[in-house]
């Protein structure tokens, strides 16, 4: 066998992709219940395999979404030009361009300069080296989408010197000297991030199209930060403590950390024209997504003014753009599902399930409801490899039971949102970040699993009431 033949064999997996299609072809023949349109419930069917395909993955995200798409057309469920109306999406061009912009910050070595200027400032003690890590993911998070990037291409890194610098290696039992801690509570960080921006996670203005398709609640780029600074400021403070108390690591002084940073710090040496730029288009672009809409610019235009200032001063070339995978996959993947989750609505799919679904939620209060549902998407994440396959197959049907049984509309959004970022917190293959964390060997399955389980509690409690008292304050219920 050549080696072409053994890279189609590595890229396509059988028995998944059988999965998938007998999934669909299932669903497709079962007859649709009474009252509903038979094309809502045979673009039921391709969506169902959709998901069931991100999930068992016979093949990569991107193409698993032209496959539904193909198959949408190709059973004349939808028009062709229904089928790849996705692409013309607002939103799906906010995140496709924002992860070209996220580009910069690691070409530049601006996202790396960041993070060691926080070490060099607060990690002399190991506990405050774990909050300098958090916070250079805070400042880098609105403007990278891609938490893998983020989590696992700048701060994981530098976790990683600093954890041999001070003798941590995965494997021969220093694990939990500092760098055992580091991983989990770095991981556990850039799950708090990817809920407090809009643009932190590639899912998020998944969340935004379905929230505005399903329930017409329009949510701001502002509207989302403001709504998750309290209980996501609060989070990162009590997480790292937290994970301090219960697994906590062996050294817990860390002088030497800040001298590390300090010489890389030096090895960078001055600012040069690039990162000067790159910091430039980082606050034009901050200062138009929080002022934007008071100025009439649209949050997408904003990116691509960012992107084009980019382009023009060099800091990133066409090449480099090219080069993005990440966003070209998420572009396909991205426009796939917003279509289906579109059509599914205006076909009368949702309605349907939120109107059966009410019925048995219907005696309860909606406080009530509200929270049961909340907890269950939260854990139901259990049985998920991706955000994206999560928010792609419950958050439309959820909100839409929320909303049925009386909870305010932009109240059951938001909080779904957050969770749809907080309930990566649970597993080690939920996220894309999970498997960098884990996969460096220093904390084993069962204590991840464990510290998740607890970190989530920790969550639920903060979101829950800090952030409901919270968002009284702003008026959202």
């Amino acid at each position: 066998m050549g080696k072409e033949d053994e890279s189609i064999k590595k890229e396509l997996k059988l028995v998944p992709l059988l999965i998938t299609l007998a999934v669909g072809v299932i669903i497709w023949f079962i007859p649709p219940p009474e009252g509903l349109d038979p094309k809502a419930w045979q673009l039921f069917a391709i969506f169902v395999a959709t998901i069931t395909g991100l999930i068992v993955k016979p093949l990569p995200m991107g193409a698993i979404a032209i496959m539904g798409i193909t198959a949408c057309a190709l059973t004349n469920t939808l028009t062709i030009g229904q089928a790849l109306s996705g692409f013309s999406n607002t939103t799906i061009w906010l995140i496709v361009v924002a992860f070209f912009i996220s580009r910069g910050f690691i070409k530049t070595g601006l996202g790396a300069r960041i993070a060691y200027l926080f070490v060099n400032k607060f990690g002399k003690k190991t506990l405050g080296l774990s909050y300098a890590l958090l916070a250079s993911d805070l400042v880098l998070a609105p403007a990278i989408p891609s938490n893998t990037a983020r989590g696992g291409g700048i701060v994981y890194p530098i976790l990683r010197s600093l954890a041999a610098a001070y003798g941590s290696n995965p494997g021969d039992g220093t694990e939990r000297k500092i760098g055992a801690f580091l991983a989990k509570t770095a991981f556990q960080g850039t799950n708090i991030t990817s809920a407090m921006f809009m643009t932190a996670m590639a899912a998020n203005p998944l969340v935004i199209t379905l929230a505005a398709d399903v329930a017409g609640v329009e949510i701001t780029w502002t509207g989302w930060m403001i709504a998750a600074l309290v209980p996501g400021l609060v989070t990162l403070i009590v997480v790292p403590y937290f994970i301090y108390k219960i697994y906590p690591p062996e050294i817990k002084e860390t002088p030497n950390a800040s001298k590390i940073a300090a010489e890389k710090l030096e090895e960078m040496g001055a600012l040069k024209q690039s990162e000067k730029l790159m910091l430039l288009v980082f606050v034009l672009i901050l200062s138009l997504w929080i002022l934007g809409s008071n100025l009439g610019i649209n949050a997408t235009t904003t990116a691509l003014i960012g992107l084009s200032v980019l382009l023009l001063t060099s800091v990133l070339s066409w090449e480099d753009v090219k080069k993005e995978t990440g966003a070209w996959d998420t572009l396909c993947w991205f426009a796939a599902l917003v279509m289906m989750a579109s059509f599914l609505n205006s076909l009368g799919m949702i309605p349907w399930f939120s109107e059966t679904m009410a019925s048995v939620v219907g005696g309860m209060s909606w406080l009530t409801a509200f929270v049961i549902l909340a907890l269950v998407y939260y854990y139901s994440h259990y049985f998920f490899a991706s955000n994206t396959a999560h928010v792609s197959a419950m958050y439309a049907a959820f909100l839409a039971v929320m909303i049925a049984a009386g909870a305010p509309a932009m109240l059951a959004a938001l909080v779904l949102a957050f969770f749809s970022s907080l309930f990566s917190s649970t597993t080690h293959y939920g996220t894309g970040p999970a498997p960098v964390f884990f996969g460096s060997g220093y904390v084993t399955q069962g204590e991840w699993w464990r510290i998740g389980f607890f970190v989530s509690l920790v969550h639920i409690v903060i979101w829950v009431f800090i952030g409901g008292a919270w968002w009284k304050v702003l008026g959202l219920w």
